[in-house]
């Protein structure tokens, strides 16, 4: 899915979700329902019909799947029902800002999620738009668009970035569990 080809990812995501329809995929404390990533290939490949479907099964595995929320919204939108796509869309950039901000202020010594604040200003902005109600909506969809995918290279980044942490205290013979340190640090 991050290299675009959706028509590869497309059966594989299908046979997971026919396998295991409750399947949250985590990484790095991020979560996604298999049903979203089965709707990006959809809302990919312009199968709006299906992809609708499977955000709304993501979102009633998952309440809290954020871009199942914004990609719901993106896919109604296309569809023509705007106001019902500016509350999912608006629901899940403000679900998705909040855990971006409450993962910076909780775990300010690890890994790093959005530490140039793109997503979330990018968020913000869109945010701001959905609320003034002067809705530039092949904007909003862009964006939103430009958010799963962002979100996604930022969950490659944060895992790739803690496990460089992880192997550097193992290096320094730290992280093997006997000592608690005081400190930030040392």
């Amino acid at each position: 899915m991050l290299a675009g080809n959706m028509e590869r990812a497309l059966p594989y995501f299908q046979e997971v979700a026919n396998k295991n329809p409750d399947y949250i995929y985590e990484s790095v404390l991020f979560r996604e329902s298999i049903w979203t990533y089965l709707g990006r290939s959809q809302y990919a490949l312009g199968m709006l019909g299906p992809a609708r479907s499977s955000f709304e099964r993501a979102v009633s595995v998952y309440r809290d799947d954020y871009l199942a929320r914004i990609y719901l919204g993106l896919t109604v939108a296309r569809t023509g029902d705007r106001s019902a796509a500016a509350k999912e869309i608006q629901a899940g950039m403000q679900g998705l800002h909040d855990w971006l901000e409450y993962m910076e202020r909780s775990r300010p010594f690890t890994a790093f999620w959005d530490p140039l604040r793109e997503i979330r200003s990018e968020l913000e902005k869109n945010l701001d738009m959905i609320a003034g109600k002067d809705i530039a909506w092949d904007q909003l969809i862009a964006s939103g668009e430009w958010i799963g995918k962002r979100t996604e290279e930022e969950i490659d980044n944060v895992r790739r970035d803690e496990r460089r942490q992880f192997e550097r205290r193992d290096r320094n013979g730290r992280g093997s569990g006997g000592s608690l340190g005081i400190g930030v640090g040392f």
